[in-house]
């Protein structure tokens, strides 16, 4: 099996995982619209050697640093070049991870001032650590190897709301919803902020399960090569806070 900078290959991964040819079409494919003809006559030649992953330390430092820029208004908006652009057409390489909530509220890129190619982003409804999230996540730790995941909670978050009403939803909501509530329960005898305690508390919990129902994140945490923490976004200051470390 291939491996760079000590994770697994991008193609033997992605042959584990089932996804074959069909997931590296579609990346290529998606990768030339993005193009202009010109452009695409004047690709860079993919680097020769590929570039260390970040450690999780760095990583973190890095998102806190361009969130400090975001709530001071001095956002350098990196990576937003043509020229990244370009590069990131071939391949990427994120320098951390964030399942955060689908809220339109909570761009991580933008929170974060980062730009092209620097963070391989999950975004659903409460930012649950669903199946399909955990296989993302997997694959963007063990295959591009980033070493830093962030699960993004963010203040007034409607579908904490709705687990801690626990009223029946229509459609497809309730599946979600289903998955925060062990959180709630856990937490509602002792919240003294229920508004803040629940959120937190989800992010705790959806971050204890990315550990605990991927073999892979949990044996690249043991190795050293990852690490997971919790982070609560403020709607109103743009503040992001730590709650796990």
């Amino acid at each position: 099996m291939s491996r760079m900078n000590g994770f697994v290959g991008r193609r033997s991964f992605l042959k584990l995982a089932g996804l074959g040819g069909v997931g590296m079409a579609a990346t290529a494919s998606s990768g030339l619209l993005w193009q202009p003809d010109a452009a695409i006559a004047q690709q860079p030649k993919t680097p020769a050697t590929k570039p260390q992953p970040v450690p999780p330390g760095v990583a973190l430092q890095r998102l806190i640093e361009g969130n400090q820029r975001f709530v001071d208004e001095k956002r350098q908006n990196p990576n937003q070049s043509r020229l990244r652009l370009q590069e990131t057409s071939l391949a990427q390489y994120p320098f951390a991870s964030i399942l955060g909530c689908a809220d339109s509220r909570v761009p991580a890129e933008i929170v974060f001032d980062q730009g092209l190619g620097d963070l391989f982003v999950v975004r659903v409804a409460g930012n649950v650590a669903s199946q399909t999230s955990i296989g993302s996540l997997e694959f963007a730790s063990a295959a591009l190897g980033s070493q830093l995941i962030v699960v993004l909670g963010h203040a007034r978050c409607g579908a904490v709301s709705a687990a801690v009403k626990g009223e029946p939803l229509p459609g497809r909501v309730g599946v979600f919803v289903e998955e925060i509530k062990p959180a709630i329960e856990r937490a509602r005898a002792k919240a003294e902020k229920p508004e803040q305690d629940f959120i937190i508390a989800n992010v705790q919990y959806q971050t204890e399960r990315l550990i605990e129902s991927s073999a892979i994140l949990a044996g690249l945490i043991k190795q050293g090569k990852l690490r997971i923490v919790g982070a609560k976004y403020d709607l109103a200051t743009g503040k992001i806070s730590l709650v796990t470390s």
